[in-house]
């Protein structure tokens, strides 16, 4: 049960470590006896006021009493609902709107929501501790996670105790052993879901997280942290691994025991080079919707042996023990291995739906017919393939699938043979309408300068005429998005085309 296994390993943990670093947030040390004390005093707080729906929003600080807000909202049964500190009030708002939120928990951000009543967990200080169980089902929700949708309204995902649970208890079956001498990298917003593993994961086992604050610039901030604290354990996008390549002369982490890649596909050249820096390290790449709680098909890329890939990005490996996934072709139907299509996945860690959505419901999730039994299945929206040994190739998302001159391009293809060009730098490839409305294709290369002349000369080695791009363009620093993601959408406003 969740809620029971997180209430005992935390009173376990800080009974026999109570002097133990638990959090290290900008430079400042929290023991587990700091963290469990704030915990139930935030508890008590949360006691005098009555949350009907067990749903509570919390403004995404970077600080102790943000992290044992969420620790305390679970213990009292409740949901939390994140909500970031520095994205625009309007969307805020929608998001407190259709959870509809009564309370929102604020360690000192200054946002007003003059929808709800905030609560100062900073208040709670002089109040006793609470420490009395409280019995919560695993069919009741953890937290809701608003991603943003193709309507311009963020929808919400609900994760149930049930499905982290699930998500825990696999994870660590993919032999990642932690225990309390481990420091442990937490470099994403509490708006994503990767947060969540980031800070639970080592605190279940009294480790130490090391978080990012909001107003530093996040990649020479990680690298501080990994470098002058000796981090045992990273979790990184691999567009962070890029931003850290300036320093890479610089950088040899010895005493990093896990790299876990994650929210978005790796280009195996960048991961070649990283294996200088980490040598100690084992690396394994994760894949996995919020809708599938964080993470649910894994691979793990050892240094020498011939690494799985397709057009340059790292295989994605197999699915979580409980975790089903299917590759449907064109018609819909189950492709064999060899032939690629769209992944659903299904299992323990997969929300039933969209929160109050059954539009988008409808689009997103498929009743199929596997093993015998009929199975909701989410559609991700990832174009994958089943490799002879049962390994998951990815070819990056359906979306970056587009048809030119009636050809089908994989714009993934693209951007590998341009990274080739450009030494290995990044490269995003989308598509523009030109005069009279026909489409083409712009690369956009993160580079201060280029040989246009030599780029075309290249890719024309490498990729027949109509996938090569009518329009190139450098930017010095590709742009980030709140996940640490590439932000496609915004590169291609940024140009003009």
């Amino acid at each position: 049960m969740f809620y029971e296994n997180i209430r005992s390993r935390l009173v376990t943990i800080a009974s026999r470590f109570p002097d133990r670093n638990a959090f290290c947030i900008n430079e400042t040390f929290y023991t587990y006896a700091e963290l469990w004390d704030l915990i139930g005093k935030i508890r008590m707080q949360l006691g005098e006021f009555n949350v009907e729906n067990n749903r509570i929003g919390l403004v995404a600080n970077d600080d102790l009493h943000t992290y044992a807000s969420i620790f305390a909202a679970w213990l009292e049964g409740m949901a939390y609902v994140p909500l970031h500190p520095k994205q625009p009030l309007e969307r805020n708002l929608e998001v407190i709107s259709q959870a509809e939120l009564l309370f929102v928990l604020d360690s000192g951000s200054e946002r007003v929501f003059d929808s709800v009543s905030t609560v100062d967990t900073k208040a709670c200080e002089s109040l006793a501790p609470k420490t009395d169980e409280i019995s919560v089902g695993d069919d009741a929700l953890a937290y809701i996670l608003f991603t943003s949708g193709s309507t311009g309204k963020p929808k919400g995902v609900p994760i149930t105790r049930g499905n982290l649970a699930t998500f825990m208890e696999v994870f660590l079956a993919t032999d990642i052993v932690l225990d309390e001498t481990d420091r442990c990298l937490q470099c994403f917003d509490l708006t994503f879901d990767i947060s969540v593993q980031c800070y639970l994961t080592p605190l279940l086992h009294g480790a130490c997280v090391y978080s990012v604050p909001h107003d530093q610039i996040k990649f020479t901030y990680v690298y501080g942290l990994l470098d002058d604290h000796e981090l045992t354990f990273g979790v990184l996008a691999p567009s962070m691994v890029h931003h850290l390549r300036p320093y890479f002369e610089e950088i040899h982490l010895e005493k990093l025991k896990y790299c876990l890649l994650v929210a978005e596909a790796t280009p195996i050249d960048l991961l070649q080079e990283w294996f200088k820096h980490i040598p100690n390290a084992r690396v394994f790449n994760f894949y996995g919707p919020t809708e599938a709680t964080i993470y649910c098909v894994s691979y793990e890329a050892k240094r020498h042996e011939k690494l799985k890939e397709a057009n340059g990005l790292l295989a994605i490996g197999r699915p979580f023990e409980g975790t089903d996934a299917v590759i449907l072709d064109e018609n819909s139907q189950i492709a064999g291995r060899g032939v690629k299509g769209e992944m659903y996945v299904s299992g323990n860690q997969v929300t039933t739906g969209y929160w109050k959505n059954p539009e988008k419901n409808a689009e997103a999730f498929k009743i199929l017919e596997f093993k015998g039994k009929s199975r909701i299945f989410y559609k991700t929206g990832d174009l994958c393939m089943e490799d002879v040994d049962g390994d998951i190739l990815y070819y990056g998302r359906l979306d970056y699938q587009v048809k030119i001159q009636g050809y089908r391009i994989e714009l993934g293809e693209i951007e590998f043979h341009a990274r080739e060009a450009i030494g290995g730098k990044n490269a995003v490839a989308f598509v523009y309408e030109a005069e009279g409305g026909s489409k083409q294709i712009a690369l956009a290369l993160e580079t201060v300068s280029f040989d246009e002349k030599k780029v075309i000369g290249f890719l024309n080695t490498k990729l027949p005429a109509y996938m090569l791009p009518s329009k190139m363009f450098n930017v010095e620093k590709f742009p980030l998005n709140t996940s640490d993601k590439v932000d496609r959408k915004q590169i291609a406003a940024l140009l003009t085309v």
